[in-house]
């Protein structure tokens, strides 16, 4: 047998054994091996094939065990945003509500054909972003909202489309039914239904914000939330202010009506204003309507202003508090006074010794500034910290603001803000602090929330001698019959008060020609019960072509008592507005 015949048998059997060393070694041959070789790979096809199986079947199960997607047309309550109160009046009339609605979202991942998608919601959904929409529906996400809070009729026309990978979640949107009517002080929410502004946020603040966080609000009912104010008188002074604001070519206007004895706010309107259904405007180019957005701004709270002067109502009152003067006191305001390169002149000046009636009638910066010099720099500023007239006021509504004052308060500062110039203060405490002055000299934190005369005492602080108050209300009566106040008096009713005529301050400098008026009423002045405050922000005109506060402000405060005196309970008395009873303490 020659060698390759030997070695081709070799290859040809499975094995076979040799001896080396006295060791039987077993030697495997070549087909053995690729026989062995062929088991191994079809071992691993066969786990390989296993593994694929139980992983596709361990998916199924999981998908046949979950609960069913969102893919109907409606998904499950799971979604709903979070319910928020009822907001009443005082009567109980509704301020504001949730809706329930749905909006329309996407799951872009099932998505088939997007431009499609984008070509039929355009026919239904007006406003249509068709590029923003195409972006989210080839965004590869799980999910994109598309449109919030659509309308009944919008959602049955896109369920017609019967377009696959998208859906609606149900939502609450909430709807105020006097729309801008209460606008500054209910607030408004966002598209999730929490509270921005005004009450709204106010309530969040309270814990409703946490409720929500917690998931324990849903779809429960909650007590409703009750406010202060009247919606029949809020009604009616948002429509005086928004005429006059009109009438008067004046930039803004507000004014706000507050019960001396409990401090509860009865209503409070500030224009421009805005729709809380709609607290934004989209321009036709897509933008943000700026303009629309200033309506935000609530000038009663949120804004200081020089009062003009009001403040000589409270300086006068100082004046009478401290004992410096009394009724009838005489100052000497027959020429002006020259102080640190100022001039402090009477408007229309009568240039005669006045007694503290005529400084208050006739609104005197001599004669005020005359009082301010008795009582002192130290004693005058703490007289209006006292009052609340330089600090923050503390109320429900936020974003107040913080008046303004001197650093340093000099001689000089202290005569010009006794008749109402270098100290802002917000309109709305300017109306606080004139209601201690006609309570008998309680100070009363205002509150839009409902609140007792007993709950009221219990908050209050004496801040002036009930001797003082009454001085005080003789004052207003007096000005309300023979002074600036003619122009706010309403028959039957006994309207007294102040005028306020500032120049407007304009880039720190004050403009000669554009004016910021006020004017702070009560009534009825036997036994004052509301302080009614107007302001009217760079009248153009006014009444017989003024621009003061008597010829706008004044107008505005007899408009809104006129109409609302009867509905707050007021009883009229057509006697004598001099009477006794009201002229006791001259």
């Amino acid at each position: 047998m020659t060698m390759t015949s030997l070695a081709v048998r070799l290859r040809s059997r499975a094995h076979f054994s040799v001896k080396r060393g006295g060791k039987t070694v077993t030697i495997i041959g070549t087909a053995a091996r690729r026989r062995s070789q062929a088991r191994q790979r079809v071992a691993l096809l066969i786990v390989g094939f296993a593994t694929v199986f139980l992983v596709v079947g361990a998916r199924l199960a999981q998908y046949g065990l979950a609960q069913p997607a969102e893919t109907a047309s409606i998904g499950n309550g799971a979604h709903t945003a979070a319910s928020r109160p009822d907001i009443i009046d005082r009567n109980g009339e509704l301020l504001a509500t949730d809706l329930n609605m749905v909006s329309l979202y996407a799951e872009p991942r099932k998505i088939v054909d997007a431009d499609e998608v984008v070509e039929k919601l355009a026919t239904v959904l007006p406003n249509f972003d068709w590029q923003d929409t195409h972006r989210k529906l080839r965004s590869n996400s799980a999910f994109q909202w598309l449109r919030r809070q659509l309308s009944p009729k919008q959602q049955a026309d896109i369920l017609a489309l019967g377009i696959p990978g998208i859906g609606f979640r149900p939502e609450k949107r909430r709807f105020y039914p006097g729309g801008p009517t209460a606008s500054h002080i209910i607030g408004h929410v966002n598209v999730d239904n929490q509270g921005l502004q005004g009450m709204e946020r106010y309530i969040d603040q309270q814990g409703l914000a946490d409720l929500r966080a917690a998931g324990m609000t849903g779809d429960a009912p909650l007590e409703p939330v009750k406010l202060s104010i009247d919606l029949r008188v809020q009604n009616i002074v948002r429509d005086v202010v928004e005429r006059a604001m009109t009438a008067y070519q004046a930039e803004a206007a507000g004014a706000v009506v507050l019960d001396v004895e409990t401090g509860e706010i009865l209503a409070m309107a500030s224009v421009p204003d805005y729709d809380p259904n709609q607290p934004s405007r989209t321009l036709p180019d897509g933008g943000i309507d700026k303009e629309y957005e200033k309506g935000w701004f609530n000038r009663m709270s949120n804004a200081t202003f020089e009062m003009g002067s009001t403040f000589k109502s409270f300086t006068l009152a100082m004046g009478l508090d401290t004992g410096k003067i009394n009724l009838n006191s005489v100052v000497d305001a027959s020429r002006p006074i020259r102080m640190g390169g100022f001039t402090i002149k009477d408007f229309r000046g009568k240039r005669r010794p006045l007694s503290i009636p005529e400084v208050f009638q006739y609104s005197s910066n001599i004669g005020t500034a005359a009082v301010a010099d008795m009582v002192g720099i130290q004693g005058h500023q703490a007289f209006l910290t006292n009052l609340g007239l330089l600090s923050k006021l503390e109320t429900e509504l936020p974003g107040v603001a913080t008046p303004t004052q001197p650093r340093i308060w000099k001689k000089i500062n202290s005569v010009t803000i006794s008749f109402g110039h270098g100290v802002a203060t917000t309109p709305l405490q300017t109306a606080v602090a004139a209601a201690a002055l006609m309570n008998g000299g309680y100070l009363i934190p205002p509150t839009f929330l409902p609140r007792s005369q007993e709950e009221a005492k219990s908050v209050s602080r004496r801040v002036i001698k009930e001797t003082t108050s009454s001085d005080m209300r003789f004052l207003y009566n007096w000005n309300g019959v023979k002074g600036s106040g003619r122009n706010a008096q309403v028959e039957g009713f006994h309207v007294g008060g102040k005028t306020g005529t500032a120049d407007k301050v304009i880039n720190g400098r004050y403009a000669k020609d554009i004016n910021f008026n006020a004017f702070v009423a009560a009534f009825p002045m036997d036994k004052p019960k509301y302080i009614v405050l107007s302001i009217i922000d760079a009248p153009r005109t006014g009444e017989h072509g003024g621009r003061t506060a008597a010829s706008t402000a004044a107008p505005m405060i007899k408009a809104i008592i006129g109409r609302t005196a009867p509905m707050l309970g007021i009883e009229p008395y057509f006697g004598n507005d001099l009477e006794p009873q009201l002229l006791a303490n001259y």
